[in-house]
Parts: C-alpha cells; sequence; structure tokens
C-alpha cells in the first residue's frame, strides 16, 4: 500500500521523506490556509520533495471554472494531481481532465455508488472518507471494503486512495482490506513506528552497550599498561618508567574514546565529559592498586 501524507507543511513532509514512507501527497484549501502560503508557491515546493502524485484542489464549483483552475494547477509540476469534489461538474471535470491524461482525484466520496461513478469517470483516484464515516456512526472500512469489491469485479484502474484516517487501526484495515493508497497526517504516520516491545528492546540494548564499552576500556587500559611497578620515594627511573606507562595507557584511552564516544553520542548514553570522567576514574583506580 502506497502511503501519502496528507499535509502542506513542506518541513514534515522533507522529514518524512526521508525515511521513504512518502509516495505522493495530498493537499486541500484548508491545509494550504493553515501553513499560511500561496498555493502555487506551496505546491511546486511539494512537487519537488517527490516525485509521486501531488494532489492541488480546485475551489469553484463548476465545470467551466474547474478547468481554468486545473489549467492553472497543472502547470506547476508533471507530478501535480488535480482534486475535484465528487459532483456532477466534478465528474464532467474529471473526464475532460483525465482523457488529456491529467491525473484527477476525486474527493468527498461517502458511498460505494459515489466511487463507482467515479472510476466510470476515469478518475487515477477516488478518496472515500473513513474517519468522517466512523464520526457518524458509519463503519469506514466497510465503504472501503465494498468499494475494493466492485473495483476488483469491473477491473477498474482507479485507485482506492483511503482518505480522513485518523490511526493506525485504520492503517491496518485498509491494507488488509487491499486498498491502493492510504493517505494520512504526518502524526499517524510517526505513530505507526511506535510500540512498547521496540522500546523496552531499545532500552535494554543500550544498558548493555554501556555495560560492554566500561569493559572493553579496562580490558584495553590493562592490556597498554601492563603491570604497574610499587613506586618508591628512591627509585626516579623506575617512577620515570612508571609515568611512561601511564602515559600509555592514556594513549590507550584516547584510543578507545575515539572509537567509542562518536557511537555513544549517536546513541545518546552520556555526555563526552561523563565518558571522560569515568576513564579518568579507571586510570585513576588502577594506579592506585599499584602503590
Amino acid at each position: 500500500m502506497k502511503f501519502f501524507v496528507d499535509t502542506a507543511d513542506t518541513a514534515e513532509i522533507a522529514d518524512l521523506a526521508a525515511t521513504g514512507m512518502v509516495d505522493g501527497v495530498t493537499t486541500n484549501p484548508s491545509l494550504i490556509k493553515k501553513s499560511g502560503r500561496d498555493i502555487m508557491e506551496v505546491t511546486k515546493e511539494i512537487c519537488g520533495l517527490t516525485s509521486g502524485p501531488v494532489s492541488a484542489e480546485v475551489v469553484a464549483l463548476d465545470h467551466e471554472t474547474m478547468m481554468k483552475e486545473a489549467e492553472v494547477l497543472r502547470k506547476i509540476a508533471d507530478n501535480v494531481c488535480i482534486k475535484v469534489p465528487l459532483t456532477i461538474d466534478g465528474l464532467k471535470t474529471c473526464k475532460a481532465l483525465t482523457s488529456e491524461g491529467t491525473m484527477v482525484n476525486v474527493t468527498l466520496c461517502f458511498s460505494a455508488n459515489q466511487a463507482l461513478l467515479a472510476a466510470k469517470a476515469g478518475a487515477s483516484f477516488i478518496s472515500p472518507f473513513v474517519g468522517r464515516h466512523d464520526d457518524n456512526g458509519l463503519d469506514g472500512m466497510t465503504l472501503i471494503e465494498d468499494i475494493r469489491l466492485i473495483y476488483d469485479n469491473y477491473a477498474f484502474d482507479t485507485e482506492i486512495l483511503v482518505a480522513s484516517i485518523r490511526h493506525p487501526i485504520h492503517v491496518l484495515e485498509s491494507a488488509r482490506i487491499g486498498a491502493d493508497v492510504g493517505t494520512m497526517p504526518p502524526n499517524v504516520i510517526r505513530n505507526l513506528f511506535k510500540h512498547v516491545l521496540t522500546d523496552k528492546g531499545l532500552e535494554g540494548f543500550l544498558k548493555d552497550w554501556k555495560t560492554r564499552a566500561r569493559i572493553s576500556a579496562s580490558i584495553l587500559l590493562r592490556t597498554r599498561c601492563g603491570a604497574l611497578p610499587t613506586i618508591r620515594s628512591r627509585e626516579p627511573r623506575r617512577l620515570k618508567r612508571l609515568r611512561c606507562r601511564i602515559d600509555h595507557g592514556k594513549a590507550a584511552v584516547a584510543d578507545f574514546l575515539h572509537l567509542e564516544r562518536p557511537l555513544r553520542n549517536a546513541v545518546g548514553l552520556e555526555p563526552e565529559n561523563a565518558v571522560q570522567s569515568d576513564e579518568a576514574a579507571l586510570v585513576g583506580q588502577l594506579i592506585d592498586r599499584k602503590r
């Protein structure tokens, strides 16, 4: 199932696109208004963030004006998909645009019969709103099941784009039914990553890594320092050799930290000064044992 992100926030789109989770974008007049930007400007930027379809919605209600608005919008980029409402004039516009090779997303679908009409008009995508169905005491996923059955019966090419997705269960059920696309707000996509057992497992791994890091430092230090001789006040040569070995030990710690610190910082185990304090204490302990 393809994932479209339902937002006009370009920062969110770019961040999610880096994970490979963005196959396209849907917008609407409300989302454009929320962004506080010009529709042409923000749509052009979004089209540069994904190679997939970017739905840009007309606001006119009559066929003639819809076509004029669509003419402007589809010039923004090759991956612009014109979004029209599921009305008679909307489907007239859909038929005209798809016959010219322009992608069309028919939105505000609330029944299987409406979805059938959109498919016959040649829609690229049909957007049934499951969340709004649920809000009115109906089962939005039953609507998706009906549309899937009808489209499969007649081998329609129109893709089912599940809209008004509110939570991960909607995503799971859409995938089970066989919807082609799910469009969802960024927070819903992020919630798909979350699981309490993943968090607990990661916590355990980091704890074990922290323990291993201290053990590795200890072994490396002992190996480089060797057995430290007893310090006696009247043995300057031995003291000199001891200091040399301590310097080697410090070098070993430095070597270890050079490899260890980036990984610790990357996973957020502890700050660098804490690591340095641990290793300094370790050197001190080894020296004290030999005194």
